[in-house]
């Protein structure tokens, strides 16, 4: 009984910030979704579902739920087959001095402010004129390429910023999870023959499940949420929004157009595509094995 209170005690001040702090806002912005509310104005009428209903004939916003699919389904995919594929070789180095060395390297553009990273890209690696990318193309005698004023192409500029920027943190984990598996395994593998093929795809993908669900849905919650390089990198939402994903969406609606009611529907239907992924993706990746 009195373990039971002392773990009462040492909790309730979690379930109390976690209530303030994560799902009072939830709530709230859902109660604001239902509301023509403007910061600025003193009278803000209840209107139900409308704006809800205003999304269904919203253009903008059914070309930011595309983009936004698009720029998480193709981001997630590439940064955990080339994560996986870089930390399977970092592994298998033969001197810790080389593995720690390429993971601080790899994990430098994790540490730098996601800002000042897309501003240099943005005013250096990717600017039209005299950018480092132009430059690489003319150097092979290939015309230059206007990667953020081209909507057809600038979402794969912002991909590829994006799996510069990231790669590194998913990159440690698979590090960590990979040098988790006991070599054992391993060893009684090489000594039936099997090739570095048959052992990672038999061996260490499978034990490597519980780090791989965590990277996989973590990694997809984080980009659906992405903003900063939208911002930044494609002014105003790209050239007719080929720029514009739902997180962007919801600032410029709220805090630019102050436009609050309909930028928390937008939310809304953020979190609701945020949830179900994730639900679909744990149902996918159910691990329940031991070691």
């Amino acid at each position: 009984m009195k373990s039971n209170k002392f773990v009462v005690i040492v909790l309730l001040p979690i379930f109390v910030l976690t209530g303030i702090f994560l799902i009072a806002p939830l709530f709230y912005g859902l109660g604001v979704s239902l509301f023509d509310y403007n910061p600025v104005r003193m009278r803000n009428p209840f209107i139900g579902l409308e704006n809800y209903r205003q999304l269904l004939s919203d253009a903008v916003f059914k070309k930011a739920v595309r983009n936004t699919l698009v720029f998480v389904t193709v981001t997630v995919a590439l940064n955990i087959v080339f994560t996986l594929f870089i930390s399977t070789i970092l592994v298998d180095l033969p001197w810790r001095g080389w593995k720690n060395f390429f993971r601080t390297i790899f994990f430098i553009p994790c540490i730098a402010p996601l800002v000042t990273s897309a501003v240099v890209w943005n005013r250096g690696i990717l600017i039209t004129q005299d950018g480092l990318m132009n430059a690489l193309l003319k150097f092979l005698r290939l015309p230059p390429v206007n990667w953020l004023g081209d909507q057809k192409i600038v979402m794969a500029s912002i991909i590829l910023f994006t799996l510069w920027a990231d790669f590194g943190y998913n990159t440690v984990l698979f590090c960590s999870g990979l040098e988790g598996i006991p070599r054992d395994f391993l060893e009684a593998a090489e000594m039936d023959g099997a090739n570095a093929l048959y052992k990672f795809m038999k061996i260490r993908l499978p034990l490597l499940g519980r780090t791989f669900v965590f990277v996989v849905m973590m990694t997809i919650i984080s980009y659906f949420q992405m903003m900063v390089q939208f911002m930044i990198l494609v002014a105003k939402g790209g050239v007719n929004y080929s720029g514009t994903t739902l997180a962007y969406y919801v600032y410029k609606t709220g805090f630019i157009d102050k436009n609050m009611g309909y930028a928390s529907a937008v939310a809304t239907i953020l979190f609701i595509l945020i949830f179900v992924m994730s639900m679909i993706q744990r149902r996918l990746n159910r691990v329940d094995w031991e070691y």
